[in-house]
């Protein structure tokens, strides 16, 4: 029974690939409240690691597209002297909840999805 204690049997073969869904689908739903900064943090630790290739892949899809949101953001805000800015602001905080939403269901069915209209800056 000391070996058992000592030496815990090793985690099933799928354990690490649902883990690793796991947290792609909150990368994605983070970025819904914490824009970038959860995706970049993620992507750097990973991104070195070929094993962590997945979930490295959801990390940068992620940060491509709320750096995009950012940039609309920016762009709304100066907008907003002539009014039309209220309506873009809506417009693509609406369009972060609805594809971090569908992006995180796929990252956890274990597929990469990839967001309409995103400028792909991190390759």
């Amino acid at each position: 029974m000391s070996d058992y204690q000592n030496n815990p049997p090793p985690p099933p073969a799928g354990a690490n690939a649902s883990d690793d869904n796991s947290l792609a689908m909150l990368v994605h739903l983070s970025g819904i409240f914490f824009s970038f900064i959860v995706p970049l943090i993620v992507w750097l630790i990973n991104k070195d690691k070929p094993e962590k290739a997945f979930l490295n892949e959801n990390s940068k899809e992620a940060l491509n597209f709320q750096i995009t949101l950012l940039i609309a953001y920016f762009v709304s805000g100066v907008l907003m002297v002539v009014l039309i800015g209220f309506l873009t602001y809506a417009v693509a905080w609406i369009a972060c909840v609805v594809f971090s939403i569908l992006a995180g269901l796929a990252a956890n069915k274990g597929e990469t999805y990839r967001y309409p209209v995103t400028l792909r800056l991190i390759k």
